[in-house]
């Protein structure tokens, strides 16, 4: 008997339709951020190993529509269908979709199955492999870009190692704004203190909106925001 359905409560629940990595290592990380997860794979391993860091494991095949319903999806707030199989995943898309989730994401291996599973009723697309491929490459070729946040088409966040020549100068100094139209809103400084046993210690602080006369030093983290253009020559 399925008891998905009866759990009714403000914790927002989640189903994560194929327990590969990506969909295993999500279902663990939503549990640790208290939601609720419906964790669905039809490798009874899988799903018995995952069993005990979930809110409940089921052995279901993902294109079996009386299966699903049975399982109570209709009764989630958010779908993640993380199917290696494009033919499955795009089958488990139509279903939940059917079954009235209104949050479906879906793990894609390529474009074309992207579009297609826009065009079934996903709301949003992810390529992890990708995603993760850029994050490497990025950090071979920019080794000072620590990390890089899409917030739209035309506009990212960026996390930067402040480069030697900023060193000891004012963010007025610098004209960030006027000289690369990127805006600075926030620094991360590493600031050495003494711990409680006395010894040497490296605590982060974390200046928000620095104003004008902020000056830059070595080692400190630049959180700037900007057009996609213009971060890319602010990286040179």
């Amino acid at each position: 008997m399925f008891l998905w359905g009866k759990m009714k409560n403000k914790k927002k629940q989640f189903v994560v339709i194929g327990l590969g990595t990506f969909g295993y290592n999500v279902s663990c990380e939503l549990v640790k951020h208290g939601m609720q997860v419906l964790a669905i794979d039809r490798d009874e391993t899988i799903v018995n190993e995952i069993a005990p860091f979930v809110t409940q494991a089921l052995i279901l095949d993902a294109s079996d529509e009386k299966a699903m319903q049975k399982a109570g999806i209709t009764d989630c707030d958010a779908a993640l269908i993380s199917v290696g199989d494009v033919k499955t995943s795009m089958l488990a898309t139509l279903i939940v979709k059917d079954l009235g989730v209104n949050n479906i994401i879906v793990k894609c291996v390529d474009v074309w199955h992207s579009k297609v599973a826009v065009k079934l009723g996903a709301n949003q697309v992810i390529y992890p492999e990708l995603e993760m491929a850029k994050k490497f490459v990025a950090s071979i070729v920019s080794p000072n870009i620590l990390e890089q946040i899409q917030l739209s088409n035309d506009y990212n966040l960026m996390e930067i190692v402040a480069p030697s020549d900023f060193w000891d100068k004012t963010l007025k100094e610098l004209d960030i704004r006027n000289k690369f139209e990127l805006t600075v809103i926030a620094v991360r400084s590493a600031v050495p203190t003494i711990s409680a046993d006395g010894q040497n210690d490296i605590k982060e602080k974390i200046t928000m909106v620095p104003g004008s006369e902020y000056k830059v030093k070595q080692g400190d983290v630049l959180v700037v925001i900007g057009a996609v253009e213009a971060l890319e020559k602010f990286k040179g």
